[in-house]
């Protein structure tokens, strides 16, 4: 079977691009596939961190895709659609998790052979951060799809929200398996330049409004010296807000920065020293992150948004606080290292979860799905 890929490829670098790399691969083994990017995924003055691409020391994998859409140019939607009718595959996969991709990708969509079955993964139908167009666009694109899978029930649910008659199937994030062994925890702790013996949180992952820090970091203030925190993602916007809040916290000298980018050779040192990942998110859907925690059997503290209790509460492998405050995530975390079989339980759970949630697993219930559309 001939399968395109349209998405975020080399030299793209994040964890879409990540995950298209996992099923490029996985789809490859049984598959003739071919991958397409972007010549030009969004206009600078839309993207607010620092690079939208891989740097000389990023390990990304380095999939060969050929480039051709321009999401800011038109004429490239016409260019690029007809460059993938010619390869003539027989199913095209398109990735979904910003409104801003409607027009570009709903074109091509709709500008398929009718033979050529066309799914979505939806990362999310309704944004984060709303705006005004994306009820339009994403109507648009939905229009030119022939089934969606959707990533947790938060997101299937809100695809019901503009078409209860589409073909769609919930299939979870499978586990990120490419960052190699856990380090040991002590040999984590020298390479980071942080103490020993404390009860170490993580807060991982691109730095935006919607997943909480400010929360997180008003909820570490009030535990005890026995804590510290690792901060490690790249800021999307100014930290400066978050700079003032820990110097006036009182916990400054046991909260440790890392605000930038980390490369994935670089993800084992933080997990590695971590006793507990922190996900306070105000909105979600699912969570990448959570993927990485679980390859590195790092049990999570998550707020009771989207699809975090779903994946990760029902699943036993983290605590659900009731709400996105720091009173509930301050009380989650104590309580998680009050009782040492919470933490025994929860990495049991993640065990499960590994063997469940896996790349072939996934690829085979994408293809599955489109036969039967």
């Amino acid at each position: 079977m001939k399968i395109a890929i349209l998405s975020s490829f080399y030299p793209y670098r994040g964890g879409i691009a990540q995950f298209n790399a996992n099923i490029f691969e996985e789809l490859g083994k049984k598959h003739d596939v071919k991958a397409f990017t972007f010549s030009r995924q969004y206009p600078d003055f839309l993207f607010p961190g620092k690079t939208q691409y891989v740097t000389p020391d990023d390990e990304a994998v380095a999939i060969e895709s050929e480039v051709l859409l321009d999401t800011a140019n038109p004429f490239t939607y016409i260019k690029t659609a007809r460059r993938i009718r010619e390869w003539d595959p027989d199913i095209l996969v398109i990735r979904y998790w910003m409104s801003y991709f409607g027009p570009s990708l709903g074109y091509v969509c709709r500008h398929m052979k009718k033979r050529c079955k066309v799914i979505m993964i939806a990362d999310n139908i309704i944004p984060h951060e709303p705006r005004f167009f994306d009820r339009p666009f994403t109507k648009y694109v939905l229009s030119g799809t022939d089934g969606v899978i959707s990533m947790c029930g938060e997101v299937d649910s809100d695809l019901l929200k503009f078409t209860d008659s589409k073909p769609h199937i919930i299939q979870n994030h499978p586990l990120y398996s490419h960052f190699g062994a856990k380090l040991p925890r002590k040999e984590a702790e020298r390479i980071l330049g942080i103490k020993e013996n404390k009860k170490n949180i993580l807060f991982f992952g691109l730095i935006r409004k919607y997943k909480g820090l400010d929360i997180l970091i008003d909820a570490f203030k009030e535990l005890g010296e026995e804590y510290q925190l690792i901060i490690a993602g790249e800021p999307y916007g100014s930290f400066d807000s978050y700079a003032a809040q820990i110097e006036k916290s009182g916990a400054k000298d046991r909260i440790h920065l890392f605000p930038e980018y980390i490369k994935d050779s670089d993800v084992k040192k933080y997990f590695s020293a971590a006793d507990l990942t922190v996900l306070p998110y105000r909105s979600a859907t699912q969570s990448g992150i959570s993927s990485v925690s679980y390859h590195f059997e790092v049990p999570m503290v998550v707020t009771d948004v989207g699809g975090l209790k779903e994946t990760i509460g029902e699943r036993g492998t983290g605590i659900v606080t009731e709400r996105p405050d720091p009173e509930c995530i301050r009380a989650a975390i104590e309580r998680y290292f009050a009782d040492s079989s919470i933490r025994e339980n929860c990495i049991a759970h993640i065990r499960e979860e590994k063997e469940r949630l896996s790349w072939s697993r996934f690829a085979e219930g994408l293809v599955e799905f489109a036969k039967k559309i």
